[in-house]
């Protein structure tokens, strides 16, 4: 009987410790969860004002975040929508010179989006830009390189083919250039781009 209570009394003591360690730490890891999220957060906005400017091809070269931020609200708006369905504008003399319009779809490998600039016009795209792809690095993850992206500058869409004015070559009307190695990927992104960019043109009263 008299070793029943130094043994009860060491368990107490025990996972009394377990709880306040536990504690500690889940305290601690709330803490840092707190401090950081607002961080992330002006990191991820900061990202995002980049890939519009972009897409509008007035991002600076090695600019700095404030220059980046200073640019983006002297020069773009929102023009409708939340979170990853905004559609911004650029802004000139206080008139939209072009808009930047998201897309998404499925890839290969899980979801694509980004944006695609358009001229106020609605005849030529100004530019392109991803926000998220995992397709596999090499193949269809070279959508996210400068070669791919770059081609869709100026990119008349004027003529339209069907329901398609992103068309991959040598399709006849084609206007870009396909990665090799990753036909799939690139007919996800084509397919995407004419169904959110039709849609967008026709509510603009685009033919």
């Amino acid at each position: 009987m008299t070793d029943q209570k130094p043994k009860k009394k060491s368990l107490f003591y025990a996972i009394l410790f377990m709880a306040v360690v536990t504690a500690i730490f889940t305290a601690a890891l709330s803490f840092l969860n707190q401090s950081t999220i607002e961080a992330i957060e002006k990191n991820r906005e900061n990202d995002l004002r980049r890939k519009i400017l972009y897409v509008f091809d007035i991002l600076p070269a090695e600019a700095d975040d404030p220059e980046i931020e200073k640019l983006f609200e002297e020069r773009i708006k929102v023009e409708s929508g939340e979170g990853d369905k905004r559609i911004y504008s650029m802004q000139e003399n206080g008139t939209a010179s072009a808009y930047a319009v998201p897309f998404d779809g499925p890839g290969l490998w899980g979801s694509i989006n980004g944006y695609v600039g358009i001229t106020a016009d609605l005849k030529n795209l100004t530019g392109l830009e991803f926000i998220m792809q995992s397709e596999t690095p090499g193949l269809g993850g070279r959508i996210g390189e400068e070669p791919y992206k770059e081609q869709f500058r100026g990119v008349d869409v004027t003529n339209r083919m069907g329901d398609e004015i992103v068309i991959n070559r040598p399709a006849p009307g084609g206007n870009i250039d396909a990665i090799a190695g990753a036909t799939q990927t690139s007919n996800y992104v084509k397919n995407m781009l004419n169904q959110d960019l039709i849609e967008f043109m026709d509510q603009r009263g685009g033919n």
